[in-house]
């Protein structure tokens, strides 16, 4: 689980301080100008969706006003009349030191259209902070504010900072873990000014290109490709001018962005700012629903988590991160699995199973009935003998008897499923027909919809579609099985990657592994095109080489937890684990054996963090750790040599940073040849070159001298 930040509320006050002296202000747009979230955003707005149960736009305004920010507003676009009324009803527009205002606008299609009429109202007097509402970030203001004035008193055409985190991309699918396109970002190291940017590289030629004079203008210039954009930028009022002054800025990072890098002539600089240990993200497609969702659950964005936005007393965690609220209804044979969620008023039958999910209120589940890494919204019903695996049930949907959800499947509000029928992969099915033409990515969420099957008049633009929708009564459709109600929506061409990119189920291991093939054959091809450029770039430095491997080893060493711990936590299978840890290792031009050292440090480092009081309830963690994931650990073990590292490598965790196994070596040295993880020979030899060492060294030869004795035994009773 992850830590708690408990310093917050402190901090939180240091921030206030701070900014006390000028009025903080901050533009929220609650619109995403884009149909990502299709079907559901044509009936909901993208803030309004649940995120554990509680609306994606709480999370955004809660961070605001514990940063210091007194004054926000909010601009409403498509569904704004929803927005307007839940600011109202939830009490975030009547609080006393924190003013919530709406800017009301339907005609706009971009953000560069919002900001034109934020600019036009005059309300904005100062540096603002500009986010959008599906934003979840823990960070604190202060520095970034303070950077941000220092510069601008230095230099005037310093107008922007932007927000970053590392973040290192997948080296297979080329993918952050929210699901966003790899990052190009070029860096001046000295003066954190941001060079480049490109979210849009083409993979396939494997080189991106600068323009040289960008390399003559900054001596010292840094490509990254680790950098996660948090989308939470520091601006001045110049950015709101310069979009009036431009209307081909359209979208905040591809126009404005990339035009202010390009312009020469008015000079105009913007930096960047990098989080550490704070947590920032952006909900920009169902995969980053998922992975924010697991994040606020295991607590990386404490204090903004739901007991405590909820209140103690709506909602509690109990041990293995499992949130429960009030009133909920459980049968005894039901199974409730660690770091799920259970909404007020529902009701779980028997023999059901339930884990790495969250359940929203007023829920029915039947008996039977297995639900695994889903989102069940609000007064779903799930009749007996069901099975969701990794998917998405709006409010209001029905699944009759038996009914099944393979991985991927979104249904939006008031969806009815057949008796027994088995909904697609990847299928997203809605009660409005789908539109005949895609929509791009830059229009609104209801645009352009009267091209299509579906028309929606202008004055249904505010968001009554979701009242007429509860108002209509809907006749079966075959599409959805016996009783079934809706329309299963069809995938358009070129979009086939799309629906498992940005999925909330796990990427599946064929799709993987054909990544993996296409990039050999692609490396190849640039090996052969490219020893000459290899050997010229070579280091002339054998110690700076070699302090750069240990840095590249330490680096190589957290991602290797951190995918690890996402495998666990996100109940991903052990093929498409080795997959991942085989590309990280690529990526790191990392030794087989080194990459199993990294392996087993995570396994017991997990071990080692999980509950326990006792030595023996500590090697029943390793035995589970172990059991789960020897599969992952042996495929990176190929000789006998390099099974040997792996018992150096326990001996140095014994030694170092998990003292706590010291006592266990020789029981957890037992397991992992009983696993088949070490052969005997390789335990052997470790034994005999232990021999010759320092007493120092012989302490855990010593421990398991009882198990080396019954090897020994062993081996020359099969020689008789």
């Amino acid at each position: 689980m992850g830590a708690q930040k408990k310093g917050a509320t402190a901090r939180v006050a240091e921030d206030s301080e701070v900014v006390a002296r000028h009025s903080l202000q901050a533009i929220l747009l609650a619109d995403s100008f884009t149909t990502k979230f299709r079907p559901i955003t044509l009936e909901r707005p993208r803030v309004l969706l649940p995120l554990v149960n509680i609306p994606m736009i709480d999370y955004t305004l809660a961070w605001l006003e514990s940063a210091g920010v007194e004054e926000v507003f909010v601009f409403c676009c498509a569904h704004s009349k929803q927005v307007i009324d839940y600011l109202g009803s939830s009490g975030w527009s009547s609080k006393p030191k924190f003013s919530v205002t709406t800017i009301e606008a339907n005609d706009s299609i971009s953000a560069g259209d919002a900001l034109r009429l934020i600019y036009e109202r005059q309300v904005i007097d100062g540096d603002f902070v500009l986010i959008s509402g599906d934003t979840v970030s823990n960070m604190l203001l202060t520095q970034a504010l303070e950077e941000h004035k220092e510069r601008r008193k230095r230099d005037a055409n310093a107008i922007m900072t932007m927000v970053v985190q590392h973040s290192k991309p997948s080296p297979i699918t080329q993918q952050s873990r929210l699901g966003t396109d790899e990052l190009f970002m070029a860096i001046n190291p000295d003066t954190k000014q941001l060079l480049y940017y490109e979210d849009k590289a083409e993979y396939s030629k494997g080189f991106i290109s600068l323009d040289k004079t960008l390399i003559a203008d900054n001596p010292s210039i840094v490509l990254h490709n680790d950098k996660q954009d948090c989308y939470i930028d520091i601006c001045s009022e110049e950015v709101l001018s310069l979009f009036t002054d431009n209307f081909d800025y359209q979208h905040l990072r591809r126009h404005f962005v990339k035009g202010l890098l390009l312009d020469d002539i008015l000079g105009y600089k913007i930096f960047t700012h990098e989080i550490h240990s704070s947590y920032a993200a952006r909900i920009d497609n169902f995969r980053s629903y998922d992975t924010i969702s697991k994040d606020i659950i295991q607590r990386w964005t404490y204090p903004f988590v739901p007991d405590i936005l909820c209140g103690s007393s709506a909602i509690k965690l109990e041990r293995q991160g499992i949130y429960r609220a009030s009133e909920v209804t459980q049968s005894r044979s039901a199974q409730v699995g660690s770091f799920t969620v259970i909404g007020q008023g529902t009701k779980i039958g028997n023999n059901t199973k339930i884990s790495h999910s969250v359940i929203g209120e007023g829920c029915s589940i039947g008996s039977n009935v297995t639900i695994e890494g889903s989102y069940i919204w609000n007064d779903v019903t799930i009749e007996d003998g069901c099975k969701l695996s990794h998917a998405i049930v709006c409010d209001g949907v029905k699944m009759k008897l038996g009914a099944v959800l393979e991985p991927g499947v979104v249904l939006s509000v008031k969806v009815v499923v057949g008796e027994q029928f088995v909904v697609p992969a990847y299928s997203m099915v809605s009660l409005i027909q789908q539109p005949t033409q895609q929509d791009s990515d830059e229009e609104l969420e209801y645009a352009e919809n009267s091209s299509g099957t579906v028309e929606i008049p202008s004055d249904k633009l505010n968001g009554e579609i979701a009242s007429d929708l509860s108002d209509t009564r809907y006749g079966p459709t075959p599409e959805l099985g016996t009783g079934g109600v809706g329309y299963i929506w069809s995938i358009f061409e070129g979009a086939h990657d799309e629906e498992w990119r940005h999925s909330v189920a796990p990427i599946p291991t064929d799709k993987v592994a054909k990544i993996m093939l296409d990039k050999d054959e692609d490396e190849e091809l640039l090996t052969q095109d490219g020893n000459a450029l290899v050997e010229e770039l070579k280091s002339d430095s054998e110690d700076d080489d070699n302090e750069g491997s240990r840095d590249d080893y330490a680096s190589f060493e957290k991602e290797v937890e951190a995918t690890f711990l996402r495998a666990v936590h996100e109940n991903v299978k052990v093929d498409h684990a080795v997959l991942e840890m085989n590309g990280l290792r690529l990526s790191y031009n990392i030794a087989a054996v080194d990459c199993a050292g990294a392996i087993f440090y995570s396994m017991m480092k997990l071990a080692v963090e999980s509950l326990h009081s006792s030595a023996s309830e500590l090697q029943r963690n390793a035995m589970e750790v172990i059991t789960t994931w020897q599969k992952l650990l042996k495929s990176f073990l190929h000789d006998i040599d390099e099974e040997i590292e792996v018992i150096l490598k326990f001996e140095e965790i014994c030694l170092e940073s998990a003292k706590e196994f010291s006592p266990l070596f020789s029981q957890i040295l037992h397991l992992l040849y009983d696993k088949e993880i070490l052969q005997e020979d390789a335990i052997l030899r470790w034994a005999d070159e232990k021999e010759g060492a320092d007493e120092s060294d012989k302490m855990f030869l010593k421990r398991s001298e009882k198990f080396i004795q019954w090897l020994r035994e062993a081996e020359e009773e099969e020689e008789d």
